[in-house]
């Protein structure tokens, strides 16, 4: 077993490099784009300080159409934006846009429901005080959803994850494309195994990291 183990380690090393590459990447644009998306759908709803129904509407609708859409299905429509975006539809910086769009769509999304759960009342006491629209959006909503918005980033981290697997219809690598293309195509059971130890390895660390930032910021606040 450990002479099957050794080789594939060569492999397991850059595959892990390509998924951390696809999924920060795409974990970044999801806070970049996802979290201002999601306070611009609550915020346009709720009638805090910029009530607009058609920001919210149009805003919803892309966000429902995005989520619709099957990963495999978005990650092929979106090839030629891809193409006119870094001139190439191959690897794992292109494998992260159709991820960048998929998962600012889905953060937002969770986004919103965080800032649901925040006591209006809180909101309300901070308004009857006069605070600045920015100053209720930095100190008040963000500050009591921030447990909520980081469980949400530890769920989107991990269906990110998840994705990367699909990323070898366009060549983006990663550890699921590994486990597909040798475990499944070659009938490598083992390297099938190793591969699926080494993604629930890291799913159970990004849910314990995520679970416990939540846990110090529920507490802080």
């Amino acid at each position: 077993m450990l002479e099957l183990l050794l080789p594939l380690l060569d492999d397991l090393k850059p595959a892990f490099g390509e998924t951390f590459l696809m999924v920060g990447i795409s974990s970044f644009f999801a806070i970049a784009g996802g979290l201002p998306l999601g306070f611009l759908l609550y915020i346009t709803e709720r009638r805090l300080f910029w009530e607009n129904q058609a920001a919210h509407a149009i805003g919803n609708v892309l966000v429902n159409v995005i989520r619709s859409l099957p990963f495999v299905i978005l990650l092929v429509l979106l090839l030629p934006f891809t193409q006119w975006v870094l001139g190439t539809t191959i690897g794992p910086a292109a494998a992260a846009v159709p991820l960048s769009v998929a998962a600012i769509a889905f953060y937002a999304r969770l986004v919103e429901g965080a800032l649901c759960e925040v006591d209006p009342g809180i909101v309300e006491a901070a308004q009857a005080f006069g605070a600045s629209p920015l100053r209720i959006v930095g100190s008040v909503l963000l500050r009591e959803a921030l447990p909520g918005l980081l469980r949400g980033l530890t769920v989107t981290l991990i269906s990110l994850i998840g994705y990367s697997a699909m990323a070898g219809i366009v060549g983006g690598g990663g550890v699921g494309d590994l486990a597909i293309r040798f475990g499944y195509y070659r009938y490598q059971t083992d390297v099938m195994i190793v591969t699926v130890i080494a993604l629930v390895i890291l799913v159970q660390a990004v849910q314990a990291l995520g679970d416990l930032a939540a846990r110090r910021a529920d507490k802080k606040g």
